[in-house]
């Protein structure tokens, strides 16, 4: 009886903090959150990983050195026929294009 005394308190403050440990399964709110920068070749390359690792992505077809996964073509790289430079403006009409040069 006296090992009881004992053994109920003690497994009482274990669950009690267990349970508090866990909490109530939702995350809190105030954390910010991290913005990720899209200006690196895991997003601007030609060629890029599904899963976007850091520093990954090419000019061409290969795997990525982080996760292992074949790249991708991105479909929002900028292709060298996006600029209007190196090409004759004249002859063709403009209007409501700005083409400052």
């Amino acid at each position: 009886m006296n090992n009881l005394k004992l053994v109920l308190p003690i497994l009482f403050l274990a669950l009690a903090s267990l349970m508090m440990s866990c909490g109530s399964g939702t995350t809190d709110k105030t954390q910010e959150t991290q913005e990720v920068s899209k200006d690196g070749p895991e997003y601007t390359s030609a060629f890029i990983c599904p899963m976007y690792c850091a520093g990954s992505g090419g000019d061409k077809m290969g795997i990525c050195h982080d996760c292992g996964m074949d790249y991708i073509a991105n479909k929002k790289a900028k292709k060298a026929t996006d600029s209007h430079d190196g090409h004759d403006h004249s002859g063709h009409d403009h209007s409501g294009h700005n083409h400052s040069h």
